[in-house]
């Protein structure tokens, strides 16, 4: 899953006890980044011989049935008392998000989407304030407004023209539900594997997706090769293998320093449009994202002052 800017921003990689260099974290964020920033280029390959919740249902119910094998097999079981949390985490993550952010992409570019979806650190944070009583401050409060301003920046210059893309608010949608799964999601990993968590994200997101397998179905067999390698590409590598590696950040680090590490997501997300897709950011859209990104900052670093 794709929620996220420069690496050079965040500090090294540390232990949250002994301050030491956590290669395993810092490894697991490098795959998370590269995985995820490429989803948002094969998304716009698969979107038009496949609609939205056609390509949410290849990509996840896919993934769904690797991670079923995985559960039948080592039945890592959670708490009783950790499946509502744990279920109400994996729709947003993997159905609502795949969804949203599918239905955005048919006329937002990778570049762009990618931005948007990197406001997630801003509404960690906002939920963080009003759910668990974090002080949010001045600082806060500014960074949200830039970051939000660059957002309605990158939706008008998505459009025809300078006109409002409702696609782009898509696309902020599938963010926050990223991040409200984030905060849900972080103390699991605290009981559970990581592997496990996201074998049981994997397989309960995918649940509301199964009406839609037939059509599905349908659709990939008429879809042109690269569609079909596409999907493949989108269930093993941003899918699983980044889903996977998230989940080892998350339980290795806290969910916000995470977050902050995946502020390389829209750079690479960008060139690999411009370089695969031959998407040219316009003006109004590159200033857009920095604002967005900058926002992002200014909440992780300034709102506690």
């Amino acid at each position: 899953m794709e929620a996220k800017m420069s690496m050079a921003t965040s500090a090294p990689v540390l232990t949250e006890r002994q301050g030491s260099f956590d290669l395993v974290a810092f490894a697991a964020i490098v795959v998370t980044i590269l995985f995820w920033a490429s989803s948002f280029a094969v998304i716009r390959v698969c979107l038009g011989p496949l609609t939205p919740i056609e390509l949410a249902t290849a990509r996840y119910v896919a993934a769904g049935v690797i991670a079923l094998f995985y559960l039948a097999i080592y039945r890592p079981m959670p708490q009783r008392r950790d499946f509502f949390r744990l279920s109400v985490a994996a729709v947003l993550f993997i159905a609502a998000y795949a969804v949203l952010l599918n239905t955005g992409e048919q006329t937002v570019a990778a570049g762009p989407a990618s931005f948007i979806i990197n406001t997630m650190p801003v509404f960690t944070a906002l939920i963080a304030t009003f759910a668990l009583g974090e002080r949010f401050g001045r600082w806060g409060w500014v960074g949200t407004a830039v970051s939000f301003a660059g957002v309605g920046l990158i939706a008008f210059a998505s459009g025809d023209g300078f006109r409002l893309d409702p696609n782009a608010i898509m696309i902020l949608g599938a963010a926050l539900c990223s991040a409200i799964a984030s905060v849900l999601q972080k103390p699991l990993l605290a009981r559970l594997p990581a592997l496990a968590v996201t074998a049981w994200i994997l397989l309960i997101g995918s649940v509301p997706l199964f009406p839609a397998v037939p059509a599905t179905i349908e659709a990939l067999v008429a879809a042109p090769a690269e569609v079909a390698w596409a999907v493949a590409y989108l269930v093993i590598f941003p899918t699983v293998i980044g889903y996977l590696t998230w989940a080892i950040a998350l339980k290795r680090l806290t969910a916000a320093r995470a977050s902050n590490f995946l502020y390389g997501v829209p750079p690479v997300a960008t060139l690999i449009g411009f370089l695969w897709l031959g998407e040219t950011p316009t003006p109004l859209g590159a200033v857009g994202g920095v604002m967005a990104i900058l926002g992002v900052l200014v909440v992780n670093v300034m709102r506690k002052r």
